[in-house]
């Protein structure tokens, strides 16, 4: 528990995984230095996204983003990393290292889970969300603190 009473996202003393890497994708934490490569994956992307599981009902994507705006939200991701209240990993084609994609682990939204994870991947990379999807899962599993996660399956 933290000190105001509220549930801790992740324990005290669990330090996040700084990435992972696979044959078709690696996934790094989301930062201001992505912001052209991921503003140009997910506007190229938006009605893929918006169909993708876990994404019904959500506020993002709607609209594009300016490069500005895109900016700041990729420095509050990377804020929220640091300060432990989320985290985002942008993923990368492991050649070109342009982004394909982003999986997010953020406090859950509904009850009766400990984190709600979202991922999707650009339109273009359509056939790797399953496989990202997979690793994901394995991923949390393996390495993540939590035991109930709102992943919606494929």
């Amino acid at each position: 528990m933290s000190s105001t009473g509220e549930q801790q996202f992740v324990p005290d003393g669990y330090e996040p995984p700084g990435g992972l890497t696979t044959d078709d994708f690696w996934l790094e934490p989301l930062g201001p230095e992505h912001n052209k490569s991921d503003l140009e994956a997910w506007t190229s992307s938006i009605s893929h996204i918006q169909a993708t599981p876990g994404f019904a009902g959500r506020d993002w994507p709607v609209r594009p983003l300016s490069v500005e705006e895109n900016l700041a939200d990729l420095v509050q991701h990377a804020e929220d990393f640091e300060g432990r209240r989320g985290y985002t990993y942008t993923v990368l084609d492991p050649t070109s290292r342009v982004v394909i994609g982003c999986v997010y682990f953020y406090p859950p939204r509904r009850e009766g889970f400990d984190v709600d994870v979202c991922s999707w991947v650009r339109s273009s990379c359509g056939s790797l969300d399953l496989r990202l999807y997979g690793v994901v899962t394995e991923w949390l599993a393996a390495v993540w603190p939590w035991s109930s996660p709102d992943y919606a399956s494929r």
